[in-house]
């Protein structure tokens, strides 16, 4: 049987400013569940990502290859950790996208997937296409420096998808991973993008 994921929550955001060291900074990553067990709503899902969900920079999310973000659930307790640790302002527990992500998942992790495994979900195919590398306005998001480091030595960085046949997305939706060509694996393409910055 293929290794599955369930879907937590699905988190949309608006494009909205971040004040960030002083410079006033467009930014997506601010994202909230629209779909989540209380509210079981479908979400359209299109070959640019979900349905009322913005990008300020479609260089690091969004376009084809970058359309959805997902981030495994198992990863919040490191987080939240961290974050009491390091004196974050952020809510705790933290709530779903607060990392940033699309879809908040449980049962699939980085070193589950290579690039190219597709993820077939009940009404959508999603295509697992690269892995997320921290930046500034995650750091900014965390609300503590070192949040990109912590990133980069956990590996805890979830992965990008890209929407093979489009459709819609719900809380309680079980994907089944399907393998791809497996040339590449995530963890492996996560470290050689962090050794390249």
């Amino acid at each position: 049987m293929s290794p599955y994921c369930r879907i937590h929550a699905v988190c949309t955001a608006n494009v909205a400013p971040m004040d960030i060291d002083g410079r006033r900074i467009m930014s997506g990553i601010a994202k909230t569940a629209v779909s989540h067990s209380a509210l079981p709503a479908r979400i359209a899902v299109g070959k640019l990502g979900l349905a009322g969900d913005e990008q300020a920079d479609p260089t690091v999310h969004g376009g084809l290859a970058k359309a959805v973000y997902a981030y495994p659930q198992e990863h919040y307790p490191f987080w939240e950790d961290a974050c009491r640790r390091h004196g974050a302002a952020l809510p705790l527990p933290l709530p779903p996208g607060a990392l940033g992500e699309n879809l908040l998942i449980s049962g699939l992790l980085e070193g589950d997937v290579w690039v190219g495994d597709l993820i077939r979900f009940p009404d959508c195919l999603l295509r697992v296409s690269e892995a997320r590398q921290p930046c500034f306005k995650f750091q900014a998001r965390m609300g503590f420096r070192l949040a990109p480091k912590l990133m980069a030595q956990s590996g805890h960085c979830g992965f990008y998808l890209a929407v093979e046949t489009p459709g819609t997305l719900g809380a309680g939706d079980e994907g089944a991973l399907e393998p791809g060509p497996r040339r590449q694996d995530l963890p492996g393409l996560f470290r050689l993008r962090m050794r390249g910055r």
